[in-house]
């Protein structure tokens, strides 16, 4: 019955487009006193109402007259309350329906046929769009946030629906370190406690400080991932600047998730970040055996100097300085993700150098390297990234490189292989 219902109306709309064709033809533009009508109400449906930041999620469009162009929007507001948003112009298919996983953008905030296009398109609406990633409280403060998705045929919104995006899945917890447990400090993140159990994993993040890459261990953790997101310059208790930083801080760190956590099938993985990737590749090879696979985002081959000044890495209270940092003593595979347009060094050539080494079984030496993609390619996908990114010395923003659809490709291309070479 529906078949026939849905076959009807695009009978009757088709036959209406013919006669206001014809009119035009006989008559004259003034003669035809109105084009083809809008839809005033639609549908919007989707396969998860709720879902984890790193999932996508499948968007169709029902009710529509049949090839009509409508206008899809996104938006949400960050945890500060600014408001972001992104726009696709897309044309409805012969039964009045839109897939975005096969409907094309002919405009708005991306274009071609992307199904997670409105979410990691999102722009924000501040003076600073474009030179900030889209802001959440850390995980374990706000687990989710919402977006809203909307229709509009001819400058009306007709349908609107509401969408939970989920950092952490229901039974993933959290606990801080300030010291207390071997001196670490960070944000520890555990998964369900029926979750399979996977290997443990150190992220070690960027010159941004602090302890970053809490929503990616968050996400890693409802993955079945212990995950410790190491601080280890930039908050209290640790140095307020990547200077003298010693290894065996690094080592410990490992130790700590691979007596707690690990197996004997499932040794700590250590994932890196921009200044970070010279962290985890010096662990794995001043520390043979200590971690398994090891991942590096925009990485260095080289260690290079202290951020502001002096000596960036220490060992036996000595200068660690290697060019390039070996990586015969890993025991693992080693992934290296880079952008062809990173603005801020030169991490293509160093994945493909890393990709280069010579792999021995159950050791790949693997490389990606992603075309206009730049130095934000980190993590998860399906979320707006950064083109720029403050610099805490000169208080000026640094041009991160890369499009914001070549980062959402290489994001959403690479997660799946980090978590396959994780074992998630």
């Amino acid at each position: 019955m529906r078949t026939k219902s849905v076959n009807s109306r695009a009978t009757r709309w088709r036959a209406r487009a013919v006669a206001v064709t014809c009119c035009l033809a006989l008559s004259g533009a003034g003669a035809c006193s109105s084009g083809p009508e809008h839809s005033t109400r639609a549908r919007i449906q989707v396969d998860r109402a709720e879902s984890l930041v790193d999932g996508a999620v499948r968007v169709q469009v029902s009710g529509l007259h049949p090839n009509e162009e409508v206008t899809l929007t996104a938006g949400a507001a960050d945890y500060r309350g600014a408001a972001w948003a992104s726009e696709a112009v897309v044309t409805a298919d012969g039964d009045g329906t839109v897939d975005l996983n096969h409907a094309r953008s002919r405009s708005g905030t991306y274009r071609g046929v992307d199904g997670m296009g409105l979410f990691w398109s999102m722009t924000s609406q501040q003076k600073s769009a474009g030179k900030e990633t889209f802001a959440s409280k850390p995980p374990e403060q706000q687990a989710s946030y919402k977006v809203t998705l909307a229709v509009k045929a001819g400058g009306k919104q007709i349908a609107t629906r509401s969408l939970t995006r989920t950092w952490m899945s229901e039974g993933t917890t959290y606990q801080a370190l300030s010291g207390d447990r071997n001196g670490l400090y960070g944000g520890l993140y555990l998964p369900p406690p029926d979750s399979p159990r996977r290997a443990p994993v150190l992220t070690i993040g960027g010159s941004e400080g602090g302890t970053s890459n809490r929503l990616a261990a968050a996400l890693l953790a409802s993955h079945g991932h212990p995950v410790l997101a190491l601080c280890y310059f930039g908050c209290p208790g640790r140095p307020e600047s990547l200077e003298d930083i010693k290894l065996e801080y690094f080592a410990t760190a490992a130790r700590f998730l691979d007596r707690q956590y690990g197996t004997k099938s499932a040794k700590p993985a250590v994932i890196g970040v921009s200044r970070g990737t010279e962290a985890a590749q010096l662990l794995a090879h001043a520390y043979p055996g200590l971690v398994s696979n090891v991942v590096l985002y925009a990485p260095s081959r080289n260690t290079t100097p202290g951020y502001p000044h002096g000596i960036a890495w220490t060992r036996d209270n000595k200068p660690v300085d290697l060019t390039p940092i070996p990586l015969d003593n890993v025991k693992g595979s080693v992934l290296a993700i880079a952008g062809d347009d990173d603005r801020l060094w030169q991490s293509a050539d160093a994945a493909r150098s890393i990709g280069d080494e010579q792999s021995r079984p159950g050791r790949q030496r693997e490389a990606v390297v992603y075309k206009k993609a730049g130095h934000a390619i980190g993590w998860y996908p399906y979320s707006p990234t950064a083109h720029y990114a403050m610099n805490r010395l000169s208080n000026r923003y640094m041009d991160l490189g890369g499009t914001s659809a070549g980062n959402a490709h290489a994001q959403a291309d690479g997660w799946p292989r980090v978590l396959k070479l994780l074992g998630g």
